[in-house]
């Protein structure tokens, strides 16, 4: 089975608003032929031609809540994808008042856009289903409609082993192709051969997950259990508690103290409110929780290799 590259591309890491550092809110995952984009901060575009992104793949973009550090960039956005005469449709997720935001920026720009837009109304649960993946959404805990989101691959065949398929007079070609994706074969003698025989259990695919501006709630726990990466609103730190709960966000103790909960493999904060010159004592917060923990900045990369490979 061939292994789809994952790179996940943090173009904006501020929180309400940028600074000379950073950008506002945007995270690009870029998955084989397709940009996958969680939030649209003002000047996400330039954010993109700087990280080398690239406009020509299949896009979909998942807002995560109307606030307009998060959604300020769409108009930019759609506005260079019709500059470059893009043909293939964008598809958009989010609120149920992303809609309205969307047809007004068309309005509003007097444009016939070359290119469709579907925009999306979301529940929680599956809301968007790839060849072999799905992106999931949960309500989080903030001051308006808020949605956590997961990409979660499909589980992979378990690891084939070849001489246990000789030994069953299996013959090299396409009927090891079937048992590796997970069918039996019939050999000519009428003997059937399943794919448990020759083949490995199956292995967990990969989870990304990405809350935005939320306070702690179980809803991210269970979104991002055993998650490889779980991306985490941290606007303030701990000595802002109070201020934290009070304008619907997190510290990195509380952000730790979820990615502990949800056994993910690894804790990136963001969202960092522009008040930090430095974001060390947010990351020395959130490590006395748990260890594996980077606070993102922009322009931050991560290749993200399947498991157990």
């Amino acid at each position: 089975m061939r292994m789809t590259d994952l790179r996940v591309v943090f173009l904006g890491t501020s929180g309400s608003m940028p600074t000379r550092e950073r950008n506002l809110p945007a995270i690009a995952i870029r998955r084989g032929g397709e940009l996958l984009l969680f939030d649209c901060g003002e000047a996400t575009q330039r954010q993109m031609i700087s990280a080398h992104i690239g406009f020509k793949p299949k896009t979909y973009i998942f807002i995560s809540h109307m606030h307009l550090d998060h959604i300020s960039g769409l108009p930019g956005l759609i506005h260079t994808l019709s500059l470059l005469n893009r043909q293939d449709p964008v598809e958009i997720f989010g609120p149920s008042n992303l809609s309205e935001y969307v047809q007004l920026i068309a309005k509003t720009a007097r444009v016939d856009l070359p290119f469709p837009i579907t925009v999306h109304r979301i529940t929680e649960g599956l809301i968007h289903r790839g060849k072999d993946y799905g992106v999931h959404a949960a309500l989080v805990d903030h001051d308006v409609p808020c949605f956590a989101y997961a990409l979660i691959e499909d589980e992979r065949p378990g690891r084939f082993y070849p001489d246990r398929a000789r030994e069953l007079g299996v013959p090299e070609g396409p009927l090891w192709a079937r048992l590796k994706k997970g069918f039996p074969v019939t050999l000519p003698s009428g003997v059937v051969v399943k794919p448990q025989e020759v083949c490995g259990p199956k292995r967990a695919g990969r989870r990304i997950v990405y809350s935005a501006d939320t306070r702690p709630t179980d809803a991210v726990v269970k979104l991002a259990k055993n998650a490889d990466v779980l991306i985490h609103d941290a606007t303030f730190d701990d000595d802002l508690l109070e201020k934290a709960a009070t304008d619907g966000h997190s510290t990195p103790s509380q952000a730790a103290e979820v990615a502990r909960k949800a056994g993910a493999k690894r804790l990136i904060l963001t969202h960092i409110s522009a008040r930090y010159k430095s974001a060390e004592p947010l990351l020395e917060q959130a490590k006395k929780i748990f260890p594996h923990v980077d606070v993102a900045e922009d322009f931050m990369e991560i290749d993200l290799p399947f498991p157990n490979t």
